[in-house]
């Protein structure tokens, strides 16, 4: 099943047309089926109802944003057989970037004739507020501070490398920190604070690359609330070098103070306030090939 996002006009389509192809040449018996979202969160729907169905490959021909979706579907269905797969075609595409080992029609038809599939992990988010309380996967990464307010700065400003940068330029100016609270107690300021399970993010970043997609732990990057300098120097560093060695950690638990926005693999969310979050590793959880 090829899921994509029919509001991009040109490379989702485009591109499910043409891994179709490919598949019709070198596995000719191989049914594939293109299917189109049709709002927010459906291509979620559409990954749970095929999951529940025998043992299929559901590959979101997409940027992260529906690929998260369609990860979350999968794991919506208990004891589900369901891979699930990205071909990237979307603006950042970092998890296909981090994780890419072979073209993907190439893992398709290998996976197809051994039957293997390669068992990656993912970050688990739990949120609970005086109000409710949910929980989603995330297949690369979770930000909080900087990482969220460049996304909603990329998405209101035009694209294209000169406007995406003048864009992230205006991020720092308008930058608030995030306060949180430990679970023992101790309050924290932060401008950037992001848990990542790949080595890549936001398009240009580049994290500090010790850590793998498979080791049951995911790194935390975190940069103190202090000077704008400072977070500009090291949103300079990942765009160029790489930020270094970072934490590996595999579960945190902290709760924040003001009612803030989170960004989950290129999605941003908004958290209430007073929200106690549990991030944690879940190993293996994600069977995809590629």
């Amino acid at each position: 099943m090829l899921i994509y996002n029919p509001v991009n006009r040109r490379v989702p389509l485009t591109l499910a047309e043409s891994i179709r192809n490919e598949l019709g040449r070198c596995l000719p018996d191989l049914p594939v089926t293109l299917l189109a979202t049709q709002r927010a969160d459906h291509a979620r729907e559409l990954a749970g109802h095929v999951a529940a169905t025998g043992a299929p490959l559901i590959v979101a021909v997409s940027g992260d944003g529906v690929y998260n979706e369609v990860v979350n579907g999968v794991l919506d269905v208990p004891d589900s057989h369901a891979l699930a797969a990205v071909a990237a075609g979307g603006n950042a595409n970092d998890h296909r970037r981090s994780t890419r080992r072979m073209p993907l029609v190439e893992a398709i038809a290998s996976a197809h004739h051994t039957g293997r599939a390669r068992f990656l992990d993912l970050l688990q988010l739990t949120a609970r507020s005086a109000d409710a309380g949910w929980s989603r996967y995330a297949h690369s990464y979770i930000g909080l501070g900087l990482t969220p307010s460049m996304a909603v700065g990329l998405k209101r400003d035009r694209k294209g490398t000169v406007a995406e940068l003048l864009s992230v330029l205006r991020t720092f100016t308008e930058l608030s920190p995030v306060e949180i609270v430990r679970s023992e107690g101790r309050r924290e300021l932060y401008d950037s604070l992001v848990f990542a399970n790949v080595t890549r993010m936001a398009k240009y970043g580049r994290l500090g690359g010790s850590g793998r997609p498979d080791d049951g732990l995911f790194e935390v990057v975190s940069r103190r609330h202090g000077r704008r300098w400072r977070i500009a120097a090291m949103a300079l560093r990942a765009a160029t070098i790489g930020l270094g060695t970072q934490a590996h950690v595999n579960r945190v638990d902290f709760a924040t103070v003001d009612a803030i926005n989170l960004q989950m693999d290129g999605e941003v969310l908004q958290l209430a306030p007073d929200s106690r979050l549990t991030i944690e590793c879940a190993p293996g959880a994600l069977a995809t090939v590629g």
